[in-house]
């Protein structure tokens, strides 16, 4: 019998990882053996090597690096921690399995033989170095076989294709599809679809009110919750789903600088996982709200007033000065944030109606294209 379709094509993939760790091994080892002192270059993960391109409307990694050496006492231990990350990946891939990067810290923490000293005291000290090897090696965190907690829901009229399970995504009930951590193209497919958008809700409390309200039937949709900053596994598959199926996508947030960033990640990416832009950023993608302007324009109550804290205050500052802000409706959207003194949640809009935003928010800010870009 010929092996399925994902199957084969994950394991191509694995075959491929392995052969990147081998090579990082190898190199490693020719370094020893020339008895020079063992390194590895890891790409820096910060704003100080990160680029917003203004023509791909995505922020983009440097070519800046930091040298991981063994004889450095400094180096060391995360030194010996790469590899340990890498053997357990590799491992991983060889057997075929995936597992959490809660169960990866487990997996490699031990206590070093001759010494009270842990490879890992907390897994705090563990993610980075998954993320360090993602970058050197060129290989994304789906591709060493991990994931994270699933966190995120999609309901719609889309058929898709999970692990070779069809499911289909208008007969989810009030729950929804549970969005796993990895969504490429291997695991999910999507085989049929009459969706002429995505909405990505930022509250899941909202997700509820439209799911139940049944929006998603009514105006021929995807709508999806991240729960929050929308993971890894979400962003890419909003990503998918907007290049793949050619439709538009729609992000509705609270309005606060919060809101905003969550927004602004979906868009083009964040700093800490720039090297991973074009597969998950969708440069596209329309900010729906909520926005200041939306309290006198649908009449709402002072009561939904939440005063701006020293924090969002310190944060939408912040955010003025970032590149990828830097156009003008930007200016001007965080500048009236900043001169109102208040912010809003999302829910707010139930102080007109329990499905107000069903009814009248989303369907009309979409017809009257009131959204930014």
């Amino acid at each position: 019998m010929a092996e399925p379709k994902h199957q084969a094509a994950r394991a191509e993939r694995a075959k491929k990882t392995v052969a990147k760790i081998q090579k990082l091994a190898g190199e490693t080892l020719r370094e020893v053996r020339r008895e020079q002192n063992p390194a590895v270059s890891i790409p820096i993960r910060a704003l100080s090597n990160v680029t917003f391109s203004a023509k791909r409307q995505l922020i983009e990694l440097g070519d800046k690096s930091q040298s991981r050496e063994f004889f450095n006492v400094s180096m060391a231990k995360k030194f010996m921690q790469t590899f340990l990350v890498a053997g357990a990946c590799k491992d991983l891939l060889e057997s075929g399995k995936t597992t959490s990067i809660r169960d990866l810290f487990y997996m490699t923490k031990h206590t070093i033989k001759g010494a009270k000293e842990n490879t890992f005291d907390d897994q705090v000290e563990s993610d980075p170095i998954i993320e360090d090897l993602e970058v050197s090696l060129d290989a994304l965190r789906e591709e060493l076989h991990l994931f994270a907690a699933k966190r995120g829901s999609m309901v719609g009229p889309m058929v898709i294709v999970d692990a070779g399970d069809e499911i289909d995504l208008a007969r989810m009930g009030s729950g929804g599809w549970s969005i796993p951590s990895i969504t490429e193209d291997y695991v999910i497919e999507f085989k049929k679809s009459e969706a002429e958008y995505v909405l990505l809700v930022e509250k899941e409390a909202v997700w509820h009110r439209l799911n139940e309200d049944k929006f998603w039937k009514k105006h021929k949709c995807m709508l999806v919750t991240g729960n929050g900053q929308a993971t890894r596994g979400v962003r890419r598959l909003l990503q998918r789903m907007a290049t793949e199926l050619k439709i538009p996508l729609y992000v509705l947030v609270d309005n606060d600088p919060w809101g905003l960033y969550i927004y602004s990640v979906v868009k083009q990416g964040s700093i800490s996982l720039a090297y991973e832009s074009m597969r998950m950023a969708v440069p596209k993608a329309r900010f729906l709200g909520l926005r200041t302007r939306d309290f006198k324009r649908f009449k709402l109550s002072e009561d939904v007033k939440i005063d701006l804290e020293k924090e969002d205050i310190a944060r939408a500052k912040q955010m003025l000065a970032y590149p990828w802000f830097a156009a003008k409706h930007w200016q001007e959207e965080i500048g009236d944030l900043l001169a109102a003194g208040f912010k809003m949640e999302i829910e707010a809009l139930s102080n007109k109606d329990i499905s107000f935003v069903t009814d009248v928010y989303v369907p009309e800010k979409i017809a009257k294209k009131d959204w930014l870009a």
